[in-house]
């Protein structure tokens, strides 16, 4: 990985633009959601208040919503939802008559297919300068996407890391079983297919326009293993990777549940990432 300055949760990356990089003018953040109707509108109303007030700097130090480009646009990508989450989030004031013109929402119905389906949906959908996929519960606060932009300006791909400069992760308020499970998925997942990436499930990663629709062209998987798919892509395409420790909490309410057939499923799909993309080029570019 290109070595670069890595920030504490909450502070800004204090690192400049390569000469005669361009500024990047737009964004979409695509939130991906499957019966989330419980969920979505205290998120949204998370979400829209740091972004559309546009100042120099959020709570904590934290940056401000002034860093990002001027041009957002929030892509909820409905994963054939049976709760009415479409209707609510299009329902939204934000929606149907924003406040700010240059801060928009809007939704995207697909048919039910996992997470990974709906976050590639959006990511292909978008045509803004950078795209960052995010959990639609907020669990990353927005006041981190300043992180990931700035990441971007001189990188292809920006993955959140829970995992801190000082060791300790954050993921430790997370249920003991889930951990274990995360350690073993881990293990399996660095030695076969992402290498030195630590924290591969991070729900909060941004790529430049032309690496989200390399990238995302060529996904294949669509279960939880998606991420590292994207990262075993990335690295073997050569994009040029940065990883960017973030502020995280855990908000319970995951459907996901251990079972011995999502294990079969987790082990098949980890196994035939590098299977699947044997004959995708290497790129020449500086990488991890």
């Amino acid at each position: 990985m290109a070595a670069r300055p890595t920030a504490s949760p909450g502070r800004r990356l204090l690192t400049g633009r390569l000469p005669g990089m361009p500024t990047a003018e737009s964004l979409t953040i695509v939130l991906p959601a499957f019966n989330e109707a419980d969920r979505i509108g205290p998120a949204l109303d998370e979400l829209f208040a740091y972004l559309v007030h546009r100042r120099e700097g959020a709570g904590d130090g934290a940056a401000g919503s002034a860093d990002l480009p001027p041009r957002i646009d929030v892509l909820v990508v409905d994963d054939g939802s049976t709760d009415g989450t479409a209707d609510l989030v299009n329902a939204r004031s934000d929606a149907a008559t924003p406040v700010d013109r240059n801060t928009t929402l809007r939704v995207l119905t697909v048919p039910h297919g996992g997470k990974g389906a709906a976050v590639r949906a959006g990511m292909l959908e978008s045509r803004t300068d950078l795209v960052i996929f995010a959990d639609a519960d907020m669990a990353t606060p927005p006041d981190q996407l300043p992180l990931l932009v700035q990441a971007l300006a001189d990188h292809d791909v920006a993955l959140g890391s829970r995992i801190q400069p000082d060791g300790s992760d954050m993921r430790a308020s997370q249920p003991g079983i889930r951990r274990f499970l995360g350690r073993v998925f881990h293990l399996l997942a660095s030695i076969w297919v992402v290498g030195p990436v630590q924290d591969t499930q991070c729900g909060f990663k941004g790529f430049t326009r032309a690496a989200a629709h390399d990238l995302f062209g060529r996904q294949q998987v669509t279960s939880i293993v998606f991420d590292v798919e994207l990262i075993y892509l990335a690295r073997r395409r050569g994009e040029r990777i940065a990883i960017v420790p973030i502020r995280w909490e855990d908000r319970r309410g995951s459907r996901m549940r251990a079972s011995a057939g999502l294990a079969l499923r987790v082990g098949w799909d980890l196994f035939r990432i590098p299977l699947l993309h044997r004959r995708v080029r290497r790129g020449t570019k500086r990488t991890m």
